[in-house]
């Protein structure tokens, strides 16, 4: 009787193993991430591929005003990308996201990878993740609009821009002096500015002048999954005209819609 016992608890543990198998699969729904290629968008691509997280890409075609869409509106009421479906979010039931900085300290939370658990920690990620919010992303993407884009130039605004992105890279560069990143520790500060730093020739920075971001930006680059992040979609962007009047309709001198 003892053996025969054995043999059923034998046969048992396959089902068993199969059994975990399953809740193993069902673990593994990817995320859903609307997204273009910019700095704003490869934050969360660069945090996905970093935490190994799957997911599926959903390209939103600024150019073409994909991001008023009224379903991607549901997702994102800001009109903006990146966001993010989570089927598997808090409790176990979906939820969505906008606003890279807030995906990037959700997807923190949620893995534990790249975002600290002690307060401390967390503040010192956090000020910098804010500091590239406020700072660095919007004064960065204001000069590359009146650089660039701008029907007109305005040499005003143009070095006002100028001159705050270098104060700005001065900042990086001094905080950086004595540690290898933002926070101390690679977190997901550090992938919210690459993106910007990243274009330095096309804000006309020297980024000689700055070797501590020098350094940094190139220890960052040099990870397998930034550059996965910063190449995704790349290939999408190809043949679009941003000074066609039609684009810059789409992307500049946007008001109020009625709902």
């Amino acid at each position: 009787m003892v053996r025969k016992k054995a043999k059923r608890a034998a046969k048992a543990k396959p089902a068993k193993a199969k059994s975990k198998a399953k809740k193993t699969t069902a673990k593994a729904r990817p995320i859903d991430l609307y997204y273009w290629a910019t700095p704003n968008g490869f934050k969360i691509s660069i945090m996905l591929e970093e935490c190994g997280l799957p997911y599926v890409m959903k390209p939103v075609n600024i150019s073409k005003g994909e991001q008023f869409n009224p379903d991607f509106l549901k997702i994102a009421p800001n009109n903006r990308m990146p966001a993010i479906v989570d089927p598997q979010g808090p409790g176990g039931r979906s939820i969505s996201i906008f606003e890279s900085g807030a995906i990037l300290q959700y997807l923190g939370r949620k893995t534990g990878k790249f975002y600290p658990a002690d307060e401390r920690g967390r503040v010192e990620v956090d000020q910098w993740l804010f500091w590239q919010m406020g700072g660095i992303g919007p004064m960065a993407g204001q000069l590359n609009h009146f650089k660039h884009y701008a029907r007109e130039t305005l040499p005003y605004a143009i070095k006002r821009y100028e001159d705050e992105v270098n104060r700005l890279y001065g900042v990086m560069n001094a905080r950086l002096a004595d540690r290898p990143f933002l926070a101390g520790k690679y977190s997901i500060a550090d992938m919210a500015c690459v993106g910007w730093v990243n274009l330095w020739k096309r804000q006309d920075q020297n980024i000689d002048d700055f070797p501590h971001l020098k350094r940094w930006l190139e220890t960052v680059k040099a990870r397998p999954a930034v550059q996965r992040g910063m190449a995704l979609g790349m290939e999408l962007r190809q043949g679009i005209d941003m000074k066609d009047p039609k684009v810059q309709g789409v992307l500049f001198g946007q008001r109020a819609r009625a709902s």
